[in-house]
């Protein structure tokens, strides 16, 4: 499925963007960067992430990656995203976002099993300088529906729900994630300047 994203040279890069742990090797994620030639941010401490030191990191990949961009963040990579972009302003060549299962920071029974995410507290509530799909799981532990639904609409994105689909990872059985890459296209042709062709 999306095999036209291989083959137009046109199409923007993917940068994908982890969460806690990078994100495994059966993980979407890595499934994805493997399969559409991504680029890939990696965090020096993939286990406590700050919003200076994961943004200063997503900074130098989107500097550089040539060419015009797309983030496609999972749970508290959306976190690095939405922080990078208040502490940035965001970047010319990222013309839009996916951000699939976005964890809530400030969701305190989060930290028990992650203490990591306390730092990245507050979560940004700021619109993106770019457009974005929130992809939100009905049954996700890591942040209610409609707490997920309220970060899309301060973030100005649009929203859809990938049903109860736990945290759309691979313990809740989404390494191939053929959905997400139906959505990821979608999303790609909406953003895609019109006068590009596609296969």
């Amino acid at each position: 499925m999306a095999e036209w994203f291989i083959l137009n040279p046109m199409t923007p890069t993917l940068v994908i963007v982890p969460g806690l742990g990078d994100s495994g090797p059966d993980h979407w994620q890595s499934l994805w960067e493997r399969k559409f030639g991504a680029a890939r941010v990696r965090q020096d401490d993939p286990e406590r992430p700050t919003p200076q030191a994961w943004s200063a990191r997503l900074q130098e990949v989107v500097e550089a990656t040539s060419g015009d961009l797309i983030l496609v963040g999972h749970s508290c990579g959306v976190l690095n995203i939405v922080h990078w972009a208040r502490l940035s302003g965001g970047h010319a060549r990222v013309k839009g976002a996916l951000l699939v299962g976005p964890t809530d920071a400030d969701m305190t029974t989060t930290y028990a099993q992650y203490p990591g995410v306390r730092g990245m507290a507050p979560t940004p509530l700021e619109p993106l300088p770019f457009p974005a799909l929130v992809v939100a799981s009905e049954n996700d532990p890591f942040a209610t529906f409609e707490r997920a639904q309220a970060f899309a609409d301060a973030w100005g994105a649009e929203f859809v729900t990938a049903g109860e689909a736990g945290h759309i990872n691979v313990a809740s059985g989404h390494g191939e994630w053929p959905e997400g890459e139906v959505l990821l296209s979608e999303a790609l042709h909406a953003w895609t300047p019109p006068e590009i062709t596609r296969l």
